[in-house]
C-alpha cells in the first residue's frame, strides 16, 4: 500500500472531522499590548505607542466586523521597569482603564485574558472592577463553537497573585481545573482555549516549564477530545505547534519593539474544517486543520 494512502487512513483514524452546518465564526486578537503611559521609563521595549497602536487595530477591526475580540494578556505593563526607577504604582489603574477605553473603540464583544504583568501593581479584584468583567476565567458559545479563558496567575499553592513581580510563573490551581473539566465535558462543540503564558513551553534557563502544571493541563485537554486549538501569548513572538491532535499557536506582541503593530484575524470555518490566521505586522498567517480526535462515545448531548 502506498506510503501516502497508509498515512491517510491514519490521519482519518486519528482526526474526525467536525460536523458541517455551524455558521463561521471571526475574531480579532490581540497579545501583550503593555500599555503604559508616556511619562514612564521604557525598559528595553519601546512602550509610548500605545494608543496608536491600539487605534489601528480597533479601526482595523470596526472596519473587517468580526464577530469578537480578544487580548491575550499582559494588558498594562504595570510598574516593575527592569533597570530604572519604576516610577508611581498608584497610576496604574488609571493605566488599565485608558487602556481599556482604547480597546472599547472596538464596536463589539471584547473579552480579556489575564496576564502576569497585570497583577504587578493590582489584585484580582481591582482588575476586574476596572474592566467591569466577573471573573478571571470563563467561556462563551458562538455559533456552534465553544470558547474558554482561562487565568494562571497563580502562586504554587493556588493563591492568588497580587502586587507582586511573578516573572514568567504560571499555575492552574485545582479549582479551577475542576471548572475547566466541568466546563469542557458540558460542551461537544469544537474548542478554542485562551490563556496568557504559553502551554506547551519549557524555559531551560530555570529548569521548569512556563505554566508550573502545563502537563496536567494539557492531559486534561486532549482527554476531552473537542478542543482543537490553544491560542497564547507571553513570549511576543510566532509559533506553532501541534500536541496530541491540538494547534498551540503562540502570537506576536502588538507592543512596540521597533516593529509595525500586529494582530491576528482569525476565522473558524467549521463547514470547510479550517481555521484561518491572517497575521498582521509581525504576526505569521497559518492556514490549519480544524478537526476533533476520535471518541470512544460521544458526549451526552446536553
Amino acid at each position: 500500500m502506498p506510503l501516502r494512502l497508509i498515512q491517510g487512513i491514519l490521519l482519518l483514524l486519528v482526526c474526525t472531522c467536525l460536523v458541517v452546518g455551524a455558521e463561521t465564526v471571526r475574531f480579532g486578537l490581540i497579545a501583550d499590548l503593555h500599555a503604559h503611559d508616556i511619562d514612564s521609563p521604557l525598559e528595553s521595549k519601546w512602550m509610548s505607542n500605545t494608543e496608536p497602536r491600539m487605534n489601528a487595530f480597533t479601526t482595523a477591526m470596526n472596519a473587517w466586523g468580526p464577530d469578537f475580540v480578544i487580548e491575550l494578556g499582559d494588558f498594562i505593563n504595570g510598574w516593575v521597569v527592569l533597570g530604572t526607577d519604576p516610577g508611581d504604582p498608584a497610576r496604574i489603574p488609571d493605566i488599565l482603564r485608558w487602556a481599556d477605553t482604547l480597546y472599547a473603540a472596538f464596536d463589539g464583544p471584547r473579552y480579556h485574558v489575564i496576564g502576569n504583568h497585570d497583577v504587578y501593581n493590582l489584585d484580582k479584584a481591582t482588575y476586574l472592577e476596572i474592566l467591569g468583567i466577573a471573573s478571571t476565567y470563563y467561556s462563551f458559545d458562538i455559533d456552534g463553537l465553544h470558547f474558554v479563558v482561562l487565568d494562571v496567575q497563580y502562586a504554587e499553592d493556588g493563591s492568588d497573585l497580587a502586587h507582586t513581580y511573578t516573572g514568567v510563573a504560571g499555575y492552574l490551581p485545582p479549582h479551577e481545573i475542576t471548572w475547566l473539566r466541568n466546563d469542557l465535558a458540558a460542551s461537544a462543540d469544537p474548542t478554542i482555549v485562551f490563556v496568557h503564558q504559553p502551554l506547551d513551553d519549557f524555559i531551560e534557563a530555570w529548569d521548569r516549564p512556563t505554566v508550573l502544571n502545563q502537563q496536567e493541563i494539557r492531559e486534561l485537554l486532549a482527554a476531552d477530545g473537542d478542543v482543537v486549538a490553544v491560542f497564547q501569548g507571553h513570549e511576543h513572538a510566532n509559533a506553532h505547534r501541534e500536541l496530541d491532535g491540538i494547534h498551540f499557536v503562540t502570537f506576536a506582541a502588538i507592543v512596540d519593539q521597533g516593529t509595525e503593530p500586529s494582530w491576528a484575524q482569525i476565522t473558524i470555518d467549521v463547514d470547510a474544517a479550517s481555521i484561518t490566521i491572517e497575521g498582521v505586522g509581525e504576526q505569521t498567517s497559518y492556514h490549519l486543520p480544524l478537526c476533533v480526535r476520535a471518541r470512544s462515545h460521544q458526549k451526552e448531548e446536553r
